[in-house]
Parts: C-alpha cells; structure tokens; sequence
C-alpha cells in the first residue's frame, strides 16, 4: 500500500490534484506483492514560465525509485512520471530476475509482472576510458574548467578541503557542488 505525501510549492494542492496524483501513482502498486508498504513523496512546482515540474520518489528497502518531468500541462506531467516508473520498475525486475533466478527470494517486491510484457533489457559496456590527475582548484575555477571544455560536469579537488567534489550543470542552467568526504 502507498502512502502519499504529497506537497507543491507556488501551486496549492486542490483535492482534485490530490486525487488525480493518487489514482495515477497507484498504477505501480500491481507491479508489487499485497504485503509492499511505501510512501511516495510527490513535489509539484509550477515555475514563472507557466512550466510545472512534478518529482516523484518512493523509497523501499532494497529499490528507489524516483523520477521527475517538466511539462507546461501538470497533468501530462503526472501521466509521463508514470510511464517513467513503470520503466524502471520492468527495468530492475528483469535485471533482479536475471541475476537471481535459482535465488530464493527473488522476486520478493514484485508481482504481476507478466512475462508478455516488453521487458528492457540494458547492456552495460565501457567504451572508453579515461585517467587523469586531478588538479587542485576552487570551486569557480572549476566551473570555468567544465565549461571551457563543454562538459556537463567536472571531478577537481578542493584545494581548501583537499576531498575529491563534482560540479555539475543543472537543467536550470545553475550548478551544483557534490562533496566526498
């Protein structure tokens, strides 16, 4: 059974949103056993442009699965979140099967998968490989550094801290800072 929580930010949740939201994400509920309890946690944001954003996540013990849309219409973006779980939820439950098939146990979270469904198979394969020394820099000296190279994120050492980080590019076009310890 799911648990929502659901929360917007500039938008109030009306009932009919609330429900729209439930009746859809409750689609993923056949793909797990009657026993399966997990909250989703539902954010919808409606930004200046008119352009809404709807995160879905709903973590259980050994799976999280989270996905996120933007949409000028909130509710396609509700309906697309939907597909994207299901995806993933085929996703890892073939790979789940792959790996464990003579495993007791192997399917504990998921039922009523049928094997006549379309199941996405994903190859993992390394094409290339790089190494290099990371330099040490600041934070804005990195951020130049991925940006004059086109990347889309950039590994550095903090010159202050001397850890490993990770600047990024967001799709709203600002950056973001991962910190190792």
């Amino acid at each position: 059974m799911l648990n929502f929580n659901i929360r917007g930010e500039n938008i109030e949740v009306t009932p009919a949103i609330r429900e729209y939201v439930e009746n859809k994400i409750e689609k993923v509920e056949r793909y797990f056993n009657d026993d399966m309890n997990a909250s989703a946690n539902v954010n919808l944001k409606v930004y200046n442009d008119k352009q809404t954003k709807v995160e879905v996540t709903i973590p259980m013990k050994n799976l999280t699965l989270r996905a996120e849309e933007r949409n000028g219409d909130m509710y396609a973006a509700i309906d697309l979140i939907v597909d994207k779980l299901e995806r993933q939820i085929r996703k890892h439950k073939t790979k789940v099967n792959r790996k464990f098939r003579e495993r007791e146990g192997a399917g504990i979270y998921f039922a009523n998968v049928t094997q006549s469904e379309p199941a996405e198979e994903e190859e993992y394969s390394i094409v290339r490989t790089k190494q290099f020394n990371l330099k040490p820099m600041d934070q804005e000296e990195a951020i130049l550094q991925m940006n004059m190279l086109g990347h889309d994120f950039y590994i550095f050492t903090d010159a202050e801290s001397d850890s490993t980080n990770i600047v990024y590019k967001r799709k709203d076009g600002k950056y973001g800072l991962i910190e190792t310890n």
